[in-house]
């Protein structure tokens, strides 16, 4: 699947690249392991010319930095701008001493998002995100103001990214009802390294319509197969944000390596492709701090994982998940289907009613 084969991003009728092109490193001021306005160019220039159209940034990354280096990509060519997919984020305050300098309060969001346009040197965004739950603000006060917002032709289509599944169902559902401007996607960690999100976020969006947006689909760079079990990592500046993966990653990064051996890859991309068959619209947030590492993350476009390969990844990368998953799973199946295929859900049968025909 190369990038202009576009994906229809939950619903509503915006069409994206299979992976977007995330921001978060574009500029080296402090905050980030980022690039130099230089080499995130090229990325960019890469990105697009291969039929990318999908960016996405947020107010605070290198310092909002890199929403002024996107705006000035797409200034210094014009026409360009209109036929890409920009995204960015709102919530992070960036004036300390001020409590109404961030969140998610009617005057906050309009606030930042014009400062957002400012430094983007665009007129409207294509998506905004509220970036984190904003505890002290009515969820309906959020959403009426990104709906007026929406209304004004300053942002186009809404979503949220690390809220709580109750919150985001809330937030639609007050949507839906009112008639305000729904949310199509939820920007969620997610990797094989990080799969908690299938308990309660990843159900919701499906049933919603809407997409998903993993960021960091590579665990901080412990999927991308420089991370080998006994070997030292010199190359990589993240480490020391990150730290190094624990033992019990490890025995998930060495299938990823086993299986790119064996297809003569990368983990890196096994572990984009893993997320490319996670049910629902799974669209990976790929980011690149040297144009190597983009060309590298796109092969998760052209690997071909098969029922096999996707068997063992997904048993060596279980999650637990908290109540009540595990009796939403098997069990459920099993308490409710007595033995049936249902939808392509096979169930075993409750064991006592095999030891016994009798039913009072």
């Amino acid at each position: 699947m190369p990038l202009d084969h576009y994906t229809t991003l939950g619903r509503s009728g915006l069409r994206v690249s299979p992976f977007a092109l995330g921001a978060m490193t574009f500029g080296e001021d402090p905050g980030g392991a980022g690039c130099s306005v230089e080499e995130s160019e090229k990325i960019l220039d890469a990105y697009l010319d291969l039929g990318g159209n999908f960016i996405d940034t947020a107010n605070f990354y290198t310092n909002t930095h890199s929403e002024r280096i996107l705006g000035d990509y797409f200034a210094a060519r014009p026409g360009r701008r209109q036929r890409v997919v920009l995204a960015s984020k709102f919530f992070t305050n960036l004036f300390p001493g001020d409590p109404n300098g961030g969140g998610a309060g009617r005057g906050s969001i309009t606030a930042q998002l014009d400062e957002t346009l400012r430094r983007m040197r665009t007129d409207y965004l294509d998506l905004y995100w509220l970036h984190n739950w904003d505890r002290n603000t009515p969820i309906e006060e959020t959403m009426r103001a990104l709906d007026d917002l929406v209304r004004a032709g300053k942002i186009r289509y809404l979503g949220f990214s690390n809220t709580p599944a109750w919150l985001t169902a809330q937030a639609q559902t007050t949507a839906q009802l009112k008639g305000w401007t729904p949310l199509i996607a939820l920007q969620v960690e997610y990797s094989l390294l990080a799969r908690t999100v299938e308990g309660e976020l990843a159900p919701l969006a499906r049933d919603q319509g809407m997409a998903l947006m993993p960021w960091s689909p590579l665990k901080n760079g412990f999927l991308s197969g420089k991370y080998r079990r006994g070997k030292k990592i010199d190359d990589s500046v993240r480490t020391a944000f990150v730290g190094h993966p624990t033992d019990a990653d490890y025995t998930v990064i060495d299938e990823a390596n086993a299986i790119a051996d064996e297809l003569g890859t990368t983990a890196a991309a096994v572990s984009l492709a893993w997320l490319r068959t996670r049910p629902g619209t799974v669209v990976p947030i790929v980011g690149a701090r040297r144009l190597d590492h983009l060309h590298g993350n796109l092969a998760g476009l052209e690997v071909q994982l098969t029922d096999e390969h996707l068997k063992r990844l997904d048993e060596v990368s279980a999650p637990t998940l908290g109540y009540p998953a595990a009796l939403n799973g098997d069990m459920r199946a099993m308490l409710q289907f007595a033995g049936t295929t249902v939808d392509g859900e096979a169930s075993t049968v409750y064991p006592p009613l095999l030891q016994s025909d009798v039913r009072y």
